[in-house]
Order: structure tokens, then sequence, then C-alpha cells
């Protein structure tokens, strides 16, 4: 069975061409429409990509297919360029204690609220939060690439402006702690 799912609403003639060929694809076809919609959307799945004849706000994920007659070849090279695309864009995402970081366009994000950050502080978050705590040894060997007997300012710095960013952002000025061993995130 296929980890990818496309979902095809309320686009009959297509589903049943799809249907026909369904063996000599790489995904599974399912047929979805209105009355089925809800009961879609609470099972969750990872990788899937809804297809539709036209644009509807209550879908998200959604390839529209409008432009027809087309290339069977064509309309299978689409849907695979969308898998691949919603692939890339599923692991850009990381959870980050309360935080959501988007690795692609390195930002840290919380409900609307968005804050760019540089590639050195999303290399930052990333290994603070890939342990539970983090001395500043650690972080300028594995971060900025330093020897051990380096001063311990540009930790500091960057971890402050961080800590100062994220306060004007978010109002959160405990996201990263710093405890007698080390950084951690909350």
């Amino acid at each position: 069975m296929s980890s990818k799912t496309l979902v095809i609403y309320e686009y009959k003639a297509l589903f049943k061409i799809l249907n026909e060929i369904k063996e000599k694809l790489n995904f599974e076809i399912l047929e979805l429409n209105n009355k089925d919609l809800n009961n879609f959307q609470s099972k969750r799945l990872t990788n899937f990509l809804i297809v539709s004849s036209k644009h509807y706000e209550n879908l998200s994920n959604c390839l529209v297919i409008d432009n027809i007659p087309i290339r069977i070849n064509k309309l299978i090279e689409y849907i695979n360029i969308s898998f691949l695309k919603n692939n890339f864009a599923n692991q850009s995402e990381l959870r980050v204690g309360k935080y959501n970081v988007d690795l692609n366009s390195r930002q840290i994000k919380l409900a609307n609220k968005r804050l760019n950050l540089t590639e050195r502080e999303t290399e930052l978050i990333l290994f603070i939060n890939s342990k539970k705590i983090v001395n500043i040894k650690d972080l300028q060997k594995n971060v900025w690439g330093y020897s051990n007997n380096l001063e311990t300012h540009t930790v500091e710095t960057h971890i402050y402006r961080l800590r100062k960013k994220m306060h004007e952002t978010f109002d959160d000025d405990n996201f990263i702690k710093y405890e007698k061993n080390g950084y951690s995130i909350n």
C-alpha cells in the first residue's frame, strides 16, 4: 500500500480515469464528495493531495485541474510534483516547545505571529532543542565550529539577541533558559 493518497474531490470523471489506471500509479486514490468531507478531515492523513476542478476555500493541500483536456502523463507529472512539494513543506516544519519552526523560510511561528530568524539562530534553536541542556562549549563546537579555548561572548551575544527578538515578537522571556549547566528550551 502506498504512503501517498490522492483524493479526488467532486470530480467524478477524473476519478474514473485514474481509477482505471491505478495499478500503474504510485499513490492510493480516493473519491470524495462534499457529504464525506468532514469524515475525511478527521482521518488526519499525513501525505495526501486533493485534486478538484475548482478552488474551494475549505480545502487545504489542493491541486486544481481546470485546464482540460490534459494529457494523462502531464496530469500525473503535476500530481507527483505536488506530492514532492507537500513532502518538502511537511519535512521543513519542526515543533520547538510551543512554537513551529519552518526550516525552509527560517521563521518561528506561534498562532498568527512570525519571526524571521538568521541561519545561525535557526541552528542554535535546533541544537539546543535536540538536547536537554547544552553548555556554551558544546554550542561553540557544534553550532559555530569553534575550538574549546575561545571566548564565550559570541554564543552569549547570539542568545541574548534571540531572547530579545522572542520577547519583542511573542512576549516570551522564557524561550531559552539558562540553568547552572547550560541552556535549554522551554
